[in-house]
């Protein structure tokens, strides 16, 4: 006997419908319990015909930051040469560490002599926080950092290091936290990516498209890739043969297409995050060339962020791209210094000295620029920067008489300014050599809640469900670094 496929009134062919039936009496008493719970209240949100995914969303609490540029530096810098100055390295210099400390991973490299840091601390601002001579430039914008000395992460491969700083997790496969602050704030400008990534021209980070991406959530929320160099979006504008009218009524027929597949099938979460990526493509078109167009600013401005010459050419055109992004209303926007592997980026094994030289002299001017422009905007007011790497580095050589430093995951420095954020302080510390955090610890789980925080999320009510249990980014850790905000 054979069987024809029959078409039924509600569109669904024979299978579809007994399977719709077989889940809808299941589902009947399932829909009772969980609104009894007030699940659909608290977790839902209903389609009015007019929301997309991007479209902004109220905070837990009142907030003032609207915006992040988060500021990666790709290879893990070293706390002890940066922003944390450690005088026991002068006292014990030539010295092995401790025995007490010598419990390290030290990833097969070698263990070497305790070594002072290769650049002289100074006091910056009216605070005194010292910052070293790689960064003279940021330093006179000390008054605005919080430097937090004591993070710790949870592995000293950069692959799954730059994962986890990202993810909060040292796997792949998981939301990035800006994935996360565009599922739950969306965007303020809704002709624009909420959340761009710029890479170095020297190459992607190790991992690469799991450090931005939106993992098992909707596409719509994983980071758009701006390039460094050239266009900044590659096919962003559309054939010649087409014009803007005909590619409008093209988009709106595959809409209406879309939506009578989407009737007969609520929850196709793929297919609304590829509708709605169609419709941002199509809106950034007018307004994305003009976002990343530096001819717009004044030669002053291209000076100052030091696009007009070498070696701050790269990353000072990126810092007022990053400008010119949160003026515009996106959420997210994370720059990446250093590309490809080793000496090209923070990595800095060979010698201190010549690698954090070369990335600090690329990114000191443009960054300290970054953070003037945006309080003389009035935009620090309500973006917050967050500056550091996946790691950080061993106070010690690797190796007798080398200059260089292995990955250090126990303890490591970052920073925090603009809005939220009190300036001129350094919260926690490391030990007497900077080798692990010991006072006020901060995992990366501690970090994530505490940008979500200054954002106005609660990051344990911003959750995902997945595979049967609600994920979120900072898992079950995470506290709010108190000391810090304002």
């Amino acid at each position: 006997m054979r069987f024809q496929k029959a078409e039924f009134p509600c569109g669904n062919t024979r299978r579809e419908w007994i399977w719709e039936m077989g889940a809808g009496f299941a589902g009947l008493a399932l829909g009772s319990l969980l609104n009894s719970d007030g699940f659909f209240g608290s977790k839902l949100l209903a389609a009015d015909g007019h929301s997309t995914p991007l479209s902004p969303k109220p905070s837990h609490f009142p907030t003032k930051v609207k915006s992040v540029i988060f500021l990666l530096m790709n290879g893990g810098p070293s706390q002890v040469d940066t922003f944390d100055p450690k005088p026991a390295l002068e006292k014990y210099a030539g010295q092995p560490l401790p025995q007490d400390k010598q419990f390290i991973n030290s990833g097969g490299r070698a263990v070497g002599l305790l070594t002072p840091s290769v650049r002289k601390f100074e006091p910056g601002g009216q605070s005194g926080l010292p910052i070293s001579d790689f960064f003279p430039n940021i330093r006179k914008h000390a008054d605005k950092l919080a430097v937090v000395r004591s993070c710790f992460t949870d592995t000293h491969a950069h692959g799954s290091a730059l994962v986890q700083m990202n993810t909060g997790k040292p796997i792949i496969g998981r939301p990035s936290l800006g994935s996360w602050a565009v599922y739950g704030l969306g965007s303020e400008n809704q002709n624009m990516p909420g959340y761009v990534v710029m890479l170095d021209k020297r190459g992607g980070p190790i991992g690469g498209q799991p450090n931005w991406s939106s993992g098992f959530m909707p596409a719509t929320y994983q980071g758009t890739l701006f390039r460094p160099v050239g266009n900044p979006i590659l096919d962003l504008a559309g054939p010649s043969y087409l014009d803007t009218k005909s590619q409008r009524e093209q988009l709106d027929l595959l809409a209406q297409l879309n939506d009578e597949h989407l009737s007969t099938r609520p929850g196709a979460s793929e297919l609304l995050a590829r509708s709605a990526s169609y419709e941002l493509a199509y809106r950034m078109q007018s307004e994305a060339p003009e976002a990343v167009d530096l001819a717009m600013e004044s030669a002053s401005t291209l000076q100052a962020y030091g696009v007009d010459r070498e070696p701050t050419a790269e990353f000072g055109r990126n810092c007022l791209i990053a400008r010119r992004l949160v003026e515009r209303g996106v959420r997210f926007v994370q720059l990446y210094s250093g590309g490809g592997h080793l000496e090209e980026t923070w990595d800095a094994h060979e010698s201190v000295e010549k690698n954090h030289g070369r990335h600090a002299s690329e990114t000191d001017q443009p960054i300290a620029v970054l953070l003037e422009d945006l309080e003389q905007r009035g935009l620090l007011e309500s973006t917050l920067v967050v500056w550091g790497g996946e790691f950080g580095r061993m106070p010690f050589s690797e190796g007798t008489g080398k200059p260089g430093r292995n990955h250090n995951p126990y303890g490591f420095s970052m920073w925090l300014a603009g809005a939220g954020v009190q300036g001129g302080i350094a919260y926690g510390a490391t030990d007497e050599f900077g080798f692990a955090a010991v006072e006020n610890r901060v995992h990366v789980h501690d970090l994530h809640a505490t940008i979500l925080h200054l954002m106005g999320i609660d990051h344990t009510l911003l959750t995902y469900f997945h595979q049967g249990r609600n994920e979120r980014l900072t898992d079950v850790y995470g506290n709010v670094i108190q000391g810090i905000l304002a």
